[in-house]
């Protein structure tokens, strides 16, 4: 039986299968309406982690939530990540892991989320420009401070990992990764021989369509759907793994959470594992 929790950093107890925020509106109308719903029904349906990310709306996608949620149940988990800024005439987001920047981030993220410390803290992305040190270390002594509680990293190369671990105690790392594309495989392998968290981001995505087909297949034989069947194989995947598929509506949210109920025999894993294999 697969198991359904995951102690974060080694402490913070959450459900493995959480819940992303980033897709979820902002806007001042009906929308936004949808969205407060959706992040309800996210913790009334058990979700206890929960993703969101200065990038996502400039701050907009934390508040959303402090708006849905605040105060915060026992136990539920919000994580956001820092690190990303606009730049150049036209505003693009770039990281930015200046030590000035990151820590002006986090004093607005923990003000936007109505918290005294954010639990888990990733850094969105490493900022080639600042020296990973300064970066490492300026989220070190802000967890000292006690504005952070565990620290987390976002879309970094195993080298990377062994470079902060040297610094500070990692205790999540966030990278693209699903059942078809399998590219941070060496990442993962770091994270469960060190017991860090591992949340795929985009842990829902189809390919080319023999494999949508062969995963269509897999879902009829279980009476579940192509998501359930990437989800499960996501959590069947390792113990450390902790999908967080977002959506803007209720019923996919429910059907995602179905997928912990889903079952993977060891032929229905061999098939779906040859999926990644090179032509």
């Amino acid at each position: 039986m697969t198991s359904t929790g995951f102690r974060i950093g080694g402490h913070q107890y959450v459900r493995r299968l959480g819940f992303g925020a980033m897709h979820l509106p902002t806007e001042p109308h009906r929308a936004r309406e949808t969205s407060l719903a959706v992040a309800r029904r996210a913790v009334e349906l058990g979700i206890t982690l929960i993703d969101t990310a200065y990038l996502y709306g400039g701050g907009a996608n934390e508040e959303l939530l402090a708006e849905a949620l605040h105060p915060y149940p026992d136990g539920v988990l919000i994580t956001t990540k820092v690190g990303m800024a606009r730049s150049g005439p036209a505003g693009e987001w770039k990281p930015d892991g200046r030590p000035a920047v990151l820590r002006d981030q986090v004093e607005q993220a923990l003000r936007r989320l109505r918290v005294e410390r954010i639990e888990l803290l990733q850094l969105h992305r490493i900022d080639p420009e600042t020296p990973l040190a300064d970066q490492i270390g300026t989220l070190r002594d802000l967890r000292d401070e006690g504005r952070i509680g565990h620290i987390g990293l976002s879309e970094i190369t195993v080298d990377e990992l062994d470079q902060a671990r040297e610094i500070v105690d990692v205790a999540s790392v966030q990278n693209r990764y699903n059942l078809l594309d399998r590219e941070h495989d060496p990442v993962l392998a770091a994270c469960e021989a060190a017991g860090v968290a591992f949340l795929p981001w985009r842990p829902v995505a189809w390919g080319k369509s023999g494999a949508m087909a062969e995963v269509a297949a897999v879902a009829a034989e279980l009476d579940a759907t192509p998501t359930q069947v990437a989800l499960a194989w996501l959590l069947d995947r390792s113990p450390v793994v902790l999908p967080i598929p977002g959506t803007a509506r209720i019923d996919h949210l429910e059907e995602n959470l179905a997928a912990e109920r889903l079952q993977l025999t060891e032929a229905h894993r061999d098939r779906l594992d040859r999926l990644h294999e090179p032509a």
